[in-house]
C-alpha cells in the first residue's frame, strides 16, 4: 500500500488514500478450482460481467454476474444482490471483492491476459541437484 509502517492508523489511511492503479489491486478474489488450474493462477482482480458466488454474508451461496464494480468503495455489485429500502425499491447492495469467488470470467482483454501470464506459475522445471 505504500506504507512502511505497521501502525494501525497508517495502514488505514494508505488503503483508503491508495491511487486507482494501487486500488485496481484490491479487487483480487479467488478463482473457483477449475477455472485456477485451466488458468494456472489463483487469484484475478473481479471485473464488471464476470460470474462470482459469494462466500461470505447473508447472500453466502448465491450466485450472480457482476453489475458494477466500484473502486472509490472498492466494492462490487452483483445480479440479484439488494436490499428493500424504506419504501420499498431495491437497491444493490455493496460486497467486498474479497468475500467473493469468480466462477466464469466475463472478458478477457489485453490487461486481464498479462495478469494471467505475468501471475502464472512456471510449469516445474527438474533439475538434477
Amino acid at each position: 500500500m505504500g506504507t512502511r509502517s505497521s501502525q494501525p492508523r497508517k495502514q488505514r489511511l494508505a488503503y483508503y488514500t491508495a491511487p486507482l492503479h494501487i486500488r485496481h489491486k484490491f479487487f483480487n478474489a479467488r478463482l473457483a478450482p477449475e477455472l485456477a488450474k485451466e488458468l494456472g493462477v489463483k487469484r484475478l482482480p473481479v471485473c464488471k460481467d464476470d460470474v462470482v458466488r459469494i462466500l461470505r454474508g447473508d447472500w453466502t451461496g448465491h450466485e450472480g454476474k457482476v453489475l458494477d464494480v466500484n473502486l472509490k468503495r472498492v466494492r462490487i455489485y452483483v445480479e440479484g444482490v439488494t436490499i428493500k429500502k424504506a419504501d420499498g425499491t431495491p437497491v444493490p447492495y455493496p460486497i467486498h471483492p474479497s468475500k467473493v469467488m469468480i466462477i466464469k470470467l466475463g472478458k478477457v482483454d489485453d490487461v486481464r491476459r498479462k495478469i494471467i501470464e505475468r501471475r502464472k506459475k512456471p510449469e516445474e522445471v527438474k533439475s538434477g541437484g
